[in-house]
């Protein structure tokens, strides 16, 4: 691992290249520092978590790198003189920067007025003592000078999840508890089928019946949220994070944002939900006892009864997103030591599961086998039995396949660590002209800005929407911290910060780029959102 001092000087180690740390400020140093470092060997932490990140990340601007030759993922080259494509800030950066040209130039030539030429775009600047540990060389590589913002839509900013999920309830045990707007739609659902059956059952109530029915509804799904709590009291219990519950159609879901760590607790988390539910359908039959069975509260607690006992059955099928599919993987996980094997085979199953719902459900209502009349079941309620059997079908076949993605996205989470992706550094004061600063950056093979005061303490970014933005022949007289962004105690990352974590860190804080430093408080380097984006789509193309 690199050292860098206070002032963000490095000091190559034997496993980490100089070019990952904060160049000197003193104008044009030797990078290569042959006679400087300590070697030290430290190991990256790697984390396992959840989730998802798809929306937290900054947008994607492959099409522009594409039309150019350029690598989409590992933006730096193999050793200082790979300083590759700059990444892209947002059209709000480039317009506020001093003196920017329209959004998408390219600039060229050399880095500032009076400078002897640079080599070729095509060629690094500066030769490395080291290989860089982490990153690929792009064809196209050019220094910071040359950054351009790649023709195309810019990418947008990365976003903090919203509070989303509906009209909040509440927060159990400290969990958000939303009701979904789609709720209201199956709840009007059940309150006209109930308030049929109703009709043939206590013909008396006349219109009062629909009241009954949406009590009904109310109270199974206050059943269903029940259930919900009980995968969430299970996931607490274990350390295990929920981000909110959520009501909706056709039922309710639980947002634990970590897998758990053995499959003996991942089948008691999936397992505790239907037990609860027939928890509730014993405690319903036992209350249905003393009651007249043709009143109104006597058609509530049998109709609560059967519905729980309902909920309790489809939900231990075996195939996913069903908590019988997640037992299921877990006795796979546990059989074969893999959790993705397990989860490939319930999700396999859960699919088989959704075509037998699509097909069997209408020939089981048809035949009468659920109950009713074969010769009752024409028309309309045909129509109805397909119809739902096709929406659940739908629900399980799609939920079956987001469990293949997310479990594809825990398995190269942790292929994501923030000393891989991050660039090396050059620390400059706050009245350094931007032309000095790019000279310095280039020499250093460098491809981040970082503005210190006089004690060498970082204090702000230099954005690099804002370099591209100005014209070159205006470097000379444009100080760096007229382009750069204060720093704030988001905008810190530790170089040990890698998957689920490191996501994190930078879904709390929302920028462009990020100061990453080691756990003594030095300078390592910067982190562009983008490159963490293009890193995190490389890891998903690649095959489990």
């Amino acid at each position: 691992m690199d050292e860098s001092g206070g002032s963000g000087q490095p000091r190559p180690g034997n496993d980490e290249s100089a070019e990952h740390h904060a160049a000197p400020a003193t104008p044009a140093p030797d990078p290569a520092h042959p006679d400087e470092a300590t070697p030290t060997d430290e190991p990256t932490m790697v984390v396992r978590r959840l989730d998802l990140p798809a929306d937290d990340s900054t947008g994607d601007d492959a099409t522009g790198d594409a039309g150019t030759g350029r690598e989409v993922a590992g933006r730096e080259g193999n050793g200082p003189e790979g300083t590759g494509p700059a990444e892209h800030g947002t059209e709000a950066e480039a317009t506020e920067a001093k003196g920017s040209e329209t959004q998408g130039s390219e600039t060229h030539g050399t880095a500032e007025q009076g400078r002897k030429p640079q080599t070729t775009p095509d060629r690094a600047p500066t030769p490395a003592p080291d290989d860089h540990p982490h990153a690929d060389t792009p064809a196209g590589d050019r220094t910071l000078a040359h950054s351009g913002l790649a023709k195309g839509r810019p990418p947008k900013r990365p976003r903090e999840p919203g509070p989303g999920g509906g009209l909040l309830m509440g927060r159990p045990f400290g969990v958000p508890v939303y009701v979904a707007p789609s709720w209201f739609l199956v709840a009007a659902l059940i309150t006209w089928v109930f308030g049929g059956q109703l009709d043939r059952v206590l013909p008396e109530l006349g219109a009062a019946r629909y009241l009954v029915s949406l009590f009904f509804a109310v109270a199974f799904y206050a059943s269903v949220l029940v259930h919900e709590l009980a995968h969430t009291v299970a996931a607490l219990r274990f350390k295990l994070p929920v981000r909110r519950i959520q009501l909706q159609f056709f039922g309710g879901v639980s947002e634990i944002e970590k897998e758990a760590e053995t499959p003996g607790r991942e089948f008691w988390l999936a397992f505790v939900g239907p037990l609860l539910s027939l928890v509730l359908s014993g405690l319903f039959y036992l209350a249905l006892q003393p009651v007249e069975p043709g009143t109104v509260p006597g058609v509530l607690l049998a109709g609560l009864m059967i519905s729980n006992l309902i909920v309790a059955a489809f939900n231990l099928l075996p195939g996913l997103p069903l908590d019988g599919g997640r037992m299921l993987r877990a006795v796979v996980w546990k059989i074969t030591g893999r959790p993705m094997t397990g989860t490939i085979a319930a999700a396999w199953v859960g699919r088989a599961l959704a075509v037998s719902v699509l097909i069997g459900l209408p020939l089981l209502t048809q035949s009468g086998a659920l109950g009713s009349n074969a010769e009752d079941n024409v028309g309309m309620d045909t129509v109805m039995d397909a119809l739902l059997a096709a929406i659940l079908a739908a629900i399980i076949w799609t939920g079956a396949g987001n469990s293949l993605r997310m479990a594809r996205l825990r398995e190269h989470l942790p292929e994501l660590r923030a000393r891989n992706l991050t660039r090396r550094a050059v620390p400059v004061e706050t009245d350094t002209p931007l032309s000095e600063a790019l000279r310095r950056a280039n020499a250093a093979g460098a491809r981040a800005l970082v503005v210190v005061d006089a004690d060498g303490q970082p204090i702000s970014l230099v954005r690099e929407a804002a370099i591209v933005g100005v014209p070159e022949h205006r470097r000379p007289w444009v100080a760096v911290s007229g382009l750069a962004q204060d720093l704030t105690d988001g905008m810190r990352v530790s170089a040990e910060l890698a998957g689920e974590d490191l996501l994190d860190a930078l879904r709390a804080t929302p920028a462009t780029e990020y100061l990453v430093v080691e756990e003594t408080g030095e300078i390592y380097g910067v982190l562009s959102a983008a490159d963490v984006e293009r890193a995190f789509v490389k890891a998903m193309a690649r095959p489990s």
